[in-house]
């Protein structure tokens, strides 16, 4: 009996099966050494970092109170940004023995039945830089702590008379294609009257302004210095940043246009894209995540408005260069595919937690993330001009302004 079936487990294809076993156990001491490495490393550095963190970054959350007029440009939000560009080199002790890490933003943008803010959550180390910053180029505004509108949230997971939707974005071409910028609007004009400016934020606040009762609309965009996070041709360990990405996707469409004796024959379609993307390489680039929820009682709840906020991140797509689109749903394609609900309210309910925590570039909710560089990051994120007549958007009554110098004493 035993001859027997040694004799069919001697044949094809359990012959393989049996191979690949024996090579499998004879190579263990070499592969699980390595694999036992790996996990250790893996989780060593998630539990220092996780320490790090807890131990060094503080948040807080910070309300911008915009005047009741902006005559500056998205150049001036550009240069605020560029004070979160926080990139201290770090070494080999640095990381894995300290587990130190970048500090990361959160620019967000929320409404509250109608009612619509900007708000910067900080490191509240940073606090100071954000507020020089902003105040240098805005003198008018206001920049007041807060408390954080989510511990106020009123969805909550067990209750069934509130609604939650929410989707995570993503670039829809390699990160050194730039979307379409304030630039390619003409907001850098300074002579062009408030009037006949077209600002693609003015229509995501109107769009904020117009919900109703019971419905609110939060918008998270995750900021951080860029990582060397892309794998360098030919090298097996080595790692390169956003700026050689760059060069390394211009080189390949050169080489797709290069015709006899290396003459470059691109179209002009082609030539513009090259050159956009060398003008985005001049700035500073961020890794970046953005995540938006919609928070409805059962009996307000709109769909219509997911449609919208999908379509609101269309305004900064070119066919040409690059542009968003949604990759994480809080919904299921098929009913068969979620029995009784529960994949669903797991998703939400993540969704909702990595929302709340601002988790992007680190555990528990660790995103790939993308770059936008300092100009795309002003375009989706800057103080709209008067132009932006919302009745519902935060802002002050009245300017804030020096007392004369000649004052009498």
């Amino acid at each position: 009996m035993l001859e027997q079936f040694a004799t069919y487990f001697a044949a094809p294809p359990f012959h393989l099966v049996g191979q690949v076993y024996a090579v499998l156990t004879a190579t263990a001491f070499i592969w699980g050494t390595l694999l036992s490495i790996w996990l250790a490393q893996s989780f060593w550095l998630e539990y220092i970092r996780a320490d790090f963190i807890r131990k060094n970054f503080d948040f807080i959350l910070l309300e911008i109170k915009l005047p009741r007029i902006i005559e500056k440009t998205p150049v001036a939000m550009e240069l605020v940004l560029q004070a979160l560009y926080q990139n201290k080199p770090l070494d080999w002790y640095d990381v894995w023995w300290k587990g130190e890490v970048k500090p990361w933003f959160s620019l967000e943008i929320v409404s509250i039945e109608g009612g619509v803010k900007f708000l910067i959550r900080t490191p509240a180390r940073y606090k100071r830089v954000v507020e020089a910053h902003i105040y240098a180029q805005y003198p008018d505004i206001e920049v007041i702590e807060v408390k954080d509108y989510v511990s106020l949230a009123p969805y909550i997971h067990e209750k069934e008379n509130w609604s939650l939707w929410g989707t995570e974005f993503k670039l829809l071409k390699p990160d050194p294609y730039p979307i379409k910028t304030y630039v390619d609007y003409g907001l850098d004009q300074t002579m062009t009257p408030e009037e006949m400016k077209s600002d693609p934020i003015t229509s995501l606040i109107e769009f904020l302004g117009h919900i109703g009762r019971g419905q609110q609309i939060w918008m998270q965009f995750l900021v951080q210095a860029n990582s060397n996070r892309y794998k360098t041709p030919g090298k097996l360990f080595a790692r390169h940043g956003w700026a050689d990405e760059g060069k390394l996707v211009i080189k390949k469409i050169q080489e797709k246009f290069s015709g006899d004796f290396g003459v470059f024959k691109a179209t002009k379609r082609e030539s513009e894209v090259i050159y956009a993307i060398e003008r985005s390489l001049g700035k500073v680039g961020f890794d970046c995540g953005i995540r938006v929820l919609y928070i409805a009682k059962n009996e307000f709840y709109d769909s219509t408005v997911r449609s919208g906020l999908i379509g609101i991140f269309g305004q900064y797509s070119s066919q040409d260069l690059n542009g968003f689109g949604p990759k994480y749903y809080t919904s299921i394609s098929h009913p068969w595919e979620d029995f009784r609900g529960i994949r669903l309210k797991l998703k939400k309910k993540r969704l909702f937690d990595a929302y709340v925590r601002r988790s992007c570039f680190h555990a528990p909710y660790k995103r790939k993330p993308f770059v936008l560089n300092a100009e795309e990051l002003a375009t989706i994120y800057h103080f709209p001009g008067g132009v932006a007549e919302t009745p519902t958007l935060s802002r002050t009554e009245s300017r804030k302004g020096e007392p004369p110098a000649n004052l009498p004493v």
